[in-house]
């Protein structure tokens, strides 16, 4: 049963951090965070490749990506590319896959309906990038809706 998130990570298919949210952390523990986002790309990459290599697609939940000192770092993947990357504590009790994919589909969800505001402002991404997708404007507080989403998925989670 998972008890707590330690992070939650959204990253664009072009692997530009949309959101890195911490659950009860100090923020100088943020950049560790963020280290495991940015080495599960990696680890995703290359089982998209291997499973295109096998001839089949693969599932959007991608599993236990690795295991840090003291981080599990699990993967999913969206249709549109787009990644989440959850970072739970590592302790003794069982975590389930059924657990770990109802997880993913909320983060899922909330970040579709953040998406799905048509208020929030994207920004063309440089002509200098060869990109056919928007990314969007990280500062100003575009994204307070999904935070206010994935913190209430979080509440749910610990309140068990």
């Amino acid at each position: 049963m998972i008890k707590t998130v330690a992070a939650v990570a959204y990253i664009s298919p072009q692997s530009h951090p949309i959101l890195v949210h911490t659950f009860n952390k100090p923020k100088d523990e943020a950049i560790k965070y963020h280290y495991a986002a940015h080495t599960s790309l990696d680890v995703i990459e290359e089982r998209i490749a291997a499973a295109a290599v096998g001839g089949k697609t693969p599932d959007c939940y991608l599993g236990l990506l690795y295991v840090l000192e003291d981080l599990a770092v699990y993967g999913y993947i969206t249709p549109l590319k787009v990644r989440i990357v959850v970072a739970l504590p590592l302790t003794d009790t069982l975590v389930r896959d059924i657990e770990m994919i109802q997880l993913f589909k909320a983060l899922h969800m909330a970040y579709y309906a953040a998406m799905s505001n048509p208020f929030l402002k994207l920004d063309a991404v440089s002509d200098s990038i060869p990109e056919h997708t928007p990314h969007a404007l990280l500062t100003g507080g575009k994204w307070k809706g999904l935070q206010r989403r994935v913190d209430e998925i979080g509440r749910i989670i610990a309140s068990g």
